[in-house]
């Protein structure tokens, strides 16, 4: 069974383990999702399954994209998201929900990073500052020196500073299922996951079991 959904994060909140111990678990509202196409190493040169997850109006989508959908005749889907996998045991129309998963399995959930805005570099990238005394009274929070002398003159482009932070694609890895709501679409994971709430994940099978 193809271990892969596409969801949306719900919040956090805890549950109790059966020793009394608190767990802070994230709940996700994954699925159902429809597999959409199922890509070949003959024809695509690699094996994989695409997911297609939350209906919308057709007027959302292209007309390549409500196309693309009607071949396995499925409705309109905002998101499409692909998944590797080694051995497909699914077919095009196939429905996925939070079944797939049991409660004991480590998974990987990646997402969109908050969004920050502007930062300057000591809370990007948690750079020292200036210090407190001999004459630097305004540059407690400044990155410093940055360039070099004569030979290049110049910042090298991709140099650490100020600027946008946040809304970075992130995984979070090895995280452990404690919650599987198969009425109620939701499960829950061990731990935080990127991304505010009501944000798009990526639920996959954990790399490093």
């Amino acid at each position: 069974m193809l271990k892969g959904l596409i969801g949306k994060k719900i919040g956090m909140t805890q549950i109790f383990d059966e020793n009394g111990a608190a767990l802070p678990v994230t709940l996700i509202e994954a699925g159902p999702c429809f597999v959409t196409q199922i890509r070949t190493v003959e024809k695509e040169g690699y094996s994989a399954v695409q997911l297609g997850y939350e209906e919308v109006k057709p007027k959302r989508l292209t007309n390549g994209e409500i196309g693309h959908l009607k071949r396995s005749n499925l409705p309109p889907l905002k998101y499409l998201r692909e998944f590797r996998a080694k051995e497909v045991e699914v077919k095009e129309g196939d429905k996925l929900d939070v079944a797939v998963f049991v409660v004991g399995e480590k998974v990987d959930v990646s997402g969109t990073s908050k969004g920050k805005g502007f930062a300057g570099a000591v809370k990007r990238y948690h750079f020292r500052g200036g210090p407190k005394t001999h004459g630097q009274s305004d540059r407690l929070r400044g990155p410093g020196s940055r360039g070099s002398t004569t030979t290049p003159g110049r910042v090298y482009k991709g140099t650490r500073g100020a600027g946008h932070m946040g809304s970075d694609a992130v995984t979070a890895q090895n995280l452990k299922v404690v919650l599987v709501d198969a009425e109620r679409n939701v499960i829950g994971v061990n731990g935080s996951v990127p991304g505010a709430r009501g944000g798009l994940v990526v639920i996959r099978e954990s790399r490093k079991q």
